[in-house]
C-alpha cells in the first residue's frame, strides 16, 4: 500500500514536535569533543580560545622549560561547562602535547590513536549493557590538525598521522599563524596541501553536498574552498576605527582575525560552531563510531573475520611499511643535505674565487708599483754616478791645477837642495874609502 502525505483540514498538534524536540535537548544539553593535533608553538590554545572567546586553559599549569618537551606525545583532556543564550555546552578539549617534539616522531600517533579508540570501546561497552545509563559522550567529533606555516607542503608526519586517524575521527586541516605568509603564498600552500591530501587519499572531512536548501548547499561549497583553513588566533583586543576587535598588531599594519580578507578565521568558527557542529556529531556517530563498533562485533561473531583484520594489521607489514616510510624520509633528507651541501660548495668556490681574482689584483697593483719604484730608484742611482763623475772629473781637475801652481812656486829651491845633497853624497863617498 503506497503512502502518500495528506494535508490535515484543522489544526491536530504534531507539527508542534519540533518544539518538544528543542526543549528536550535544551534540558539534556549538549556534548561536543574536540582534539587539536600539532607541533609546539602553532597557538593551539590561542586559536581555542579565541574561538569561544573565553579562557579555556584558565585553570592550567604551565610547566617549566624543562618540563615542556616531553620525548613522547602524551593525550590530555580538560572539561569546561559553556552556556549561551540559555544552551548549555559541555565541551571537552584534547591537547596532545609532545606530539612532532621528538627525535624520533615515527610512533608519535599511537597515543592518539589508542585515546581515540579508547572512547569508542568505552562508548560501545555503556551501550552494551544490559541497563543502559546515560554516560557523557567523549567521542572524539573533530579533530583540528595544525600545519606548520613553512610553505613546502606537508610533512612526512602529517601524512602519516593523518592517514592513520581519518578512519576514525573528521579531520579539518588548519595552517596554523598564516599571518607569517603573504596572499600569493596562502593560495599557493592551500593548493599543494589538497593535492597531497588528494594523492595521498586521505579522507578529511566532506561537507554535505546533497539538500533543498541551495543557500545551504552554496554555504557548504564555500566552506569546502576554504579548505585547508588558513587562521590566525588572537586573545588581545584592539581599537580599529573606535571599534575593539580581536587581532594582532604590527608594525606595518593590524590584522583581524575575524576578517575574512585577513584569514579563515571566522569561517572555520561559523563551520565548527555555528552551522556544522550537528553534522560533526552526527557524522561521528552515523560513520566512524558504526565502523568501530562493526570491526569490533564482527570480529567477536566470526573469527575469520578476526583473524583477516589481524592480517591486515600484521606487525610485520606494518614494519616494513614503517621501514619504508623512514627510508623515503631518510632519501629526501639526503637529497636535501646534499643540495645543501652543494650550495655551500658553490658558494665557497665562488668566495674563493673572488678572493683569488682580488689577490691577483693586488698583486698586479703591488708589482706594478715596484717596478716604477725601481725605475725612479734607477734614474736616480744612474743621476747618482753620474753627478759623482762629474764630480770627481772636477776634483781631479782641481788637483792638477793645485799640483802645478805649486810645483810651479817651488822648483828653483828643490834644484839647489838635490845639488847640494849630491857634494854631500860625494863627501860621504870619499870617507868612506879614504
Amino acid at each position: 500500500m503506497a503512502s502518500s502525505a495528506k494535508e490535515m483540514e484543522s489544526y491536530v498538534g504534531f507539527a508542534n514536535l519540533p518544539n518538544q524536540v528543542f526543549r528536550k535537548s535544551v534540558q539534556r544539553g549538549f556534548e561536543f569533543t574536540l582534539m587539536v593535533v600539532g607541533q609546539s608553538g602553532l597557538g593551539k590554545s590561542t586559536l581555542l580560545n579565541s574561538l569561544f572567546l573565553c579562557d579555556l586553559y584558565c585553570d592550567a599549569v604551565y610547566p617549566g622549560t624543562d618540563q615542556r618537551l616531553p620525548s613522547t606525545t602524551k593525550v590530555q583532556s580538560s572539561t569546561v561547562e559553556l552556556t549561551e543564550g540559555g544552551v548549555r555546552l559541555r565541551l571537552t578539549l584534547v591537547d596532545t602535547p609532545g606530539f612532532g617534539d621528538g627525535v624520533d616522531n615515527s610512533q608519535c600517533s599511537r597515543p592518539i590513536v589508542s585515546h581515540i579508540d579508547q572512547q569508542f570501546e568505552d562508548y560501545l561497552n555503556a551501550e552494551s549493557e544490559i541497563e543502559r545509563v546515560k554516560v557523557p559522550d567523549t567521542r572524539v567529533h573533530v579533530c583540528l590538525y595544525f600545519i606548520a606555516p613553512t610553505g613546502h607542503g606537508l610533512k612526512p608526519i602529517d601524512i602519516s598521522v593523518m592517514k592513520e586517524l581519518h578512519e576514525k575521527v573528521n579531520i579539518i586541516p588548519l595552517i596554523a599563524k598564516s599571518d607569517t605568509l603573504t596572499v600569493e603564498e596562502c593560495v599557493a600552500f592551500k593548493k599543494r596541501i589538497m593535492e597531497e591530501i588528494e594523492a595521498n587519499e586521505i579522507k578529511i572531512y566532506s561537507f554535505p553536498g546533497c539538500g533543498e536548501d541551495e543557500e545551504e548547499v552554496e554555504l557548504n561549497q564555500q566552506m569546502k574552498d576554504r579548505i585547508p583553513f588558513a587562521v590566525v588566533g588572537s586573545n588581545t583586543l584592539i581599537t580599529v576605527g573606535g571599534k575593539k576587535v580581536r587581532g594582532r598588531k604590527y608594525p606595518w599594519g593590524i590584522i583581524d582575525v575575524e576578517n575574512l580578507d585577513h584569514c579563515d578565521f571566522s569561517a572555520l568558527r561559523n563551520m565548527l560552531i555555528r552551522t556544522h557542529m550537528q553534522d560533526l556529531i552526527e557524522t561521528t556517530d552515523h560513520s566512524h563510531f558504526e565502523g568501530y563498533r562493526f570491526s569490533k562485533l564482527a570480529s567477536a561473531v566470526n573469527p575469520s573475520l578476526q583473524a583477516k583484520s589481524s592480517t591486515a594489521r600484521n606487525p610485520l607489514a606494518q614494519f616494513e611499511e614503517e621501514k619504508k616510510e623512514h627510508e623515503k624520509k631518510m632519501m629526501k633528507m639526503q637529497e636535501e643535505m646534499e643540495h645543501v651541501f652543494e650550495m655551500k660548495v658553490m658558494e665557497k668556490k665562488q668566495k674563493l674565487k673572488d678572493s683569488e681574482t682580488d689577490l691577483r689584483k693586488r698583486r698586479d697593483a703591488l708589482q706594478a708599483n715596484m717596478e716604477k719604484q725601481q725605475r725612479e730608484l734607477e734614474e736616480r742611482r744612474r743621476q747618482f754616478d753620474d753627478d759623482k763623475a762629474e764630480f770627481e772629473a772636477q776634483q781631479r781637475k782641481y788637483q792638477q791645477e793645485r799640483e802645478a801652481l805649486t810645483a810651479q812656486k817651488s822648483g828653483p829651491v828643490l834644484t839647489s837642495s838635490a845639488s847640494k845633497s849630491g857634494k854631500d853624497k860625494k863627501k860621504d863617498k870619499k870617507g868612506l874609502f879614504s
